[in-house]
């Protein structure tokens, strides 16, 4: 996520990073170009996803990346 966020945001396009207090407190999402906007919960995030985003692209990862998709399609 690093690689694309960095990407978009030097090709002069806008990266808001939507993460968990919990997350953010561990350093989990790490040095990424962006702006961050921390939520107290996972629930919260996705709300907050489907209010500021255009578009979704989702890169391979887990059970929770599926359940993140399926949230935000349905």
């Amino acid at each position: 996520m690093g690689c694309v966020s960095t990407t978009i945001y030097v090709g002069g396009s806008q990266v808001l990073s939507i993460i968990p207090t919990a997350l953010a407190e561990r350093d989990f999402a790490g040095k990424i170009v962006r702006e961050e906007l921390q939520v107290p919960t996972m629930q919260d995030k996705i709300w907050k996803m489907l209010d500021n985003s255009d578009a979704f692209i989702a890169l391979p990862g887990g059970i929770g990346t599926l359940e993140q998709i399926f949230q935000i399609v349905f």
